[in-house]
């Protein structure tokens, strides 16, 4: 197995990093660094950026940081560091717009933490560059394609979204993480809406 590239490394480190100390500083991280709706007197603005590095429980950043271990690892490989950074904070901030939006419009005070959106994001890109590739998920343990795998789970947060199932994860987020990247692959591909202008570079 070839080492991590150093974004993706760095990544992981520092999400393990972020979430040991907010448990030394019993939570003090989540008042400021957490994604507060905008109707909250605790929202600031670099909380749509920092809020992807807090993680709720030891779960919920294991199954986080082992995604992008197995989806970002390639692709950063494959892309470049640039490029990958470009990519993952295309997602986690279209995965915070979105989260913001349906939190105002449903009026929900929680905040929100966790790399989830820029995991998502990592996802669907995964399965556009390699849909017919077989890949094992921890859940389900079953292999299947990596297409087939994005739209399961892109289906399930969708259904869980709408109805409301599952209360406590922001499904919204995950979507709009998914959106980012899909916006993002559209932009270098030159496809619409970007234009028809053909790949663009590195920048």
């Amino acid at each position: 197995m070839p080492p991590l590239p150093p974004i993706t490394q760095a990544l992981i480190l520092i999400n393990v990093a972020v979430f040991c100390l907010d448990i030394a500083l019993n939570h003090m991280l989540s008042a400021y660094m957490a994604l507060w709706p905008v109707q909250s007197p605790f929202f600031m603005p670099w909380q749509i950026g920092t809020y992807a590095f807090l993680h709720g429980s030891i779960m919920h950043l294991f199954f986080n940081m082992f995604g992008i271990w197995m989806f970002g690892g390639e692709l950063e490989r494959i892309w470049g560091p640039r490029r990958y950074m470009q990519f993952f904070a295309a997602s986690v901030l279209a995965a915070a717009g979105a989260q913001l939006v349906i939190s105002l419009l449903s009026g929900s005070p929680n905040p929100t933490v966790g790399a989830s959106g820029g995991l998502f994001g990592l996802l669907l890109a995964f399965g556009m560059m390699f849909p017919n590739r077989t890949i094992m998920p921890l859940f389900p343990p079953i292999p299947m394609k990596a297409k087939v795998f994005v739209a399961i789970y892109g289906g399930i947060e969708l259904f869980f979204g709408v109805t409301g199932t599952a209360s406590g994860v922001a499904h919204f987020a995950h979507l709009g993480g998914m959106l980012g990247g899909w916006l993002m692959m559209r932009y270098w591909r030159g496809q619409p809406p970007f234009g028809g202008g053909g790949p663009r570079r590195v920048r």
